[in-house]
């Protein structure tokens, strides 16, 4: 990824969402740009418009954290935001060569598969930066049937998101899961810029998905941790399930994702219909040998 280019557009996008009134500055005659100039940016974030000007260039290089502090308050960043301009930051002032030599885990430790294969009455998967599914259990594998069927989504979510016409089928909220898969593919474009896989990634998905181009687009970011997610499952119909994700220490990138049903309610039951469907059938007796035994 191109880090200039990268913080250019993140700094413009956020720029064009503030109004003059928001900022509390006064709006006066027929305005060229849809949010704050440069030099009212510059203004609210105590910097001089030449300064500000190379920083939107795209030049983070030196900056310090007082001053990142100011854009940020000047821009309204929120939390997830203004982390990804200090990855923008850290990755503009870090070369290729010493972000190439950073070690990479490229699989999942035993242990950590015991822990995913040891909650069988929940959908749980080990996951990386790139959304590809390195080890799910098999009520994760059911509930994701119609990824796995699909041989061009790869076990990826964010392939199987926009690229199967199943995935606007499966996914109740399919508009809300599109941008929240673009904002955390940007934060990790933003972490890690010289990460080939993700670039390509990228691009694929640039390439084959117009509704991913368009939101690419935008410049928004998002980290998924919490949550809610509706589907409507091919076998067992609607599921509101609860979503949690817990980062691997050690292992930068991975994560732990599993869902759950509330109790007492219709997503518990067909979540427990779908373990029992899913679950792999015993072996037949030999009835002739226990015959003779």
């Amino acid at each position: 990824m191109d880090n200039q280019a990268e913080v250019r557009a993140f700094l413009k996008s956020r720029r064009d969402k503030i109004t003059p009134e928001e900022a509390g500055l006064p709006s006066y005659g027929n305005r060229r740009v849809s949010g704050l100039r440069r030099s009212e940016v510059a203004m609210l974030a105590g910097v001089s418009v030449e300064y500000y000007t190379r920083l939107e260039r795209g030049n983070l290089g030196g900056v310090s954290e007082g001053v990142l502090d100011a854009l940020a308050q000047a821009l309204r960043l929120d939390d997830t935001e203004r982390r990804h301009l200090d990855d923008l930051a850290r990755a503009a002032n870090t070369t290729p060569a010493r972000a190439r030599r950073q070690p990479v885990r490229t699989g999942v430790r035993p242990s950590v598969e015991r822990i995913v294969e040891g909650m069988p009455g929940l959908p749980a998967f080990v996951q990386n930066n790139r959304f590809d599914i390195l080890v799910c259990n098999q009520l994760g594998r059911a509930l994701y049937s119609e990824m796995y069927a699909d041989p061009a989504c790869g076990a990826n979510t964010a392939r199987f998101v926009f690229l199967s016409p199943a995935a606007r089928r499966f996914y109740t909220d399919w508009e809300r899961i599109a941008r929240g898969a673009v904002g955390a593919l940007r934060i990790e474009a933003g972490k890690n810029p010289y990460d080939r896989e993700l670039s390509n990634l990228i691009g694929e998905l640039s390439t084959r998905s117009d509704a991913f181009r368009v939101l690419w687009g935008a410049h928004d970011v998002h980290v998924f941790r919490e949550g809610r997610k509706r589907f409507n499952h091919p076998l067992v119909g609607e599921l509101e399930l609860d979503h949690e994700s817990m980062d691997l220490p050690g292992d930068s990138g991975l994560i732990i994702a599993a869902y759950s049903a509330a109790p007492g309610t219709a997503a518990e039951d067909a979540l427990k219909l779908l373990a029992s469907w899913s679950a792999p059938s015993e072996a037949p007796l030999d009835t002739e040998a226990n015959s003779e035994s």
